[in-house]
């Protein structure tokens, strides 16, 4: 898979050359996915009949863990080596999932086909007008009803302080905080974030987290939102 041309959404071939290095292939999944799959699945709802997509999946971490509980799972991501690793892993460990290289701006599904669609920080690393366009695709793709969950990084972030405004909503040159080292980012502040959720969207959560070092300068500040949203 690895002479496969990476989806124009993906800012820039920064997560293919951490991935292709055999960097960030995390193995376990992020606790506030966890959460959000544990707090919303209907139970009177057959695990299995349950369909979760993650865009910008990387290693498939989250929906391993999602797989072995039983949900049936779909992850795109624009790292070819990213899909090759999360699929060899399924495959050694009798999982089912269908994982492929896809572009997020074309979801490659039917309307009104998820119950879940997790974005994990994959969409923070495109343009603005790109996750404008994704999370129109995200509602397509979702049942009525169906839930969003979207966790990109915060402006309050110690990297976006140490970056310089980019094109289309971008923090380029990164220099400091946690986020040195994977290409541009877009931060979002309060207003920004829920003004991509318009009409034919009830946001039901908007949470921001913040991680302080305080043991030793520059001090810095690790922040994110945490977004929920229901399609209507």
């Amino acid at each position: 898979m690895s002479n496969k041309k990476q989806p124009a959404s993906a800012v820039g071939p920064t997560w293919e050359g951490i991935y292709s290095e055999g960097r960030a292939l995390n193995r376990y999944p992020f606790d506030n996915v966890v959460q959000f799959i544990y707090r919303n699945y209907s139970r009177a709802k057959p695990r299995a009949a349950t369909k979760i997509l993650e865009i910008g999946c990387g290693a498939g971490n989250n929906l391993w863990f999602a797989a072995r509980e039983g949900f049936t799972v779909f992850g795109i991501d624009g790292s070819p080596s990213a899909i090759e690793f999360a699929q060899k892993r399924f495959a050694e460990e009798g999982l089912k999932g269908d994982l492929r290289v896809a572009d997020f701006i074309k979801l490659p599904y039917e309307d009104d086909t998820f119950d879940f669609v997790i974005d994990r920080a994959a969409l923070t690393c495109s343009t603005t007008s790109d996750a404008a366009k994704t999370i129109a695709e995200v509602r397509r793709v979702l049942l009525p009803g169906g839930k969003f969950f979207f966790n990109p990084y915060s402006d309050r972030h110690s990297s976006h302080v140490s970056g310089k405004p980019g094109p289309d909503g971008l923090t380029v040159d990164i220099s400091g905080g946690t986020l040195t080292g994977i290409g541009p980012v877009r931060f979002y502040g309060k207003g920004e974030i829920l003004g991509m959720f318009g009409a034919g969207w009830k946001v039901t959560g908007l949470r921001h987290v913040e991680f302080m070092e305080e043991l030793t300068p520059p001090y810095d500040c690790h922040a994110e939102w945490i977004l929920t949203a229901e399609k209507m």
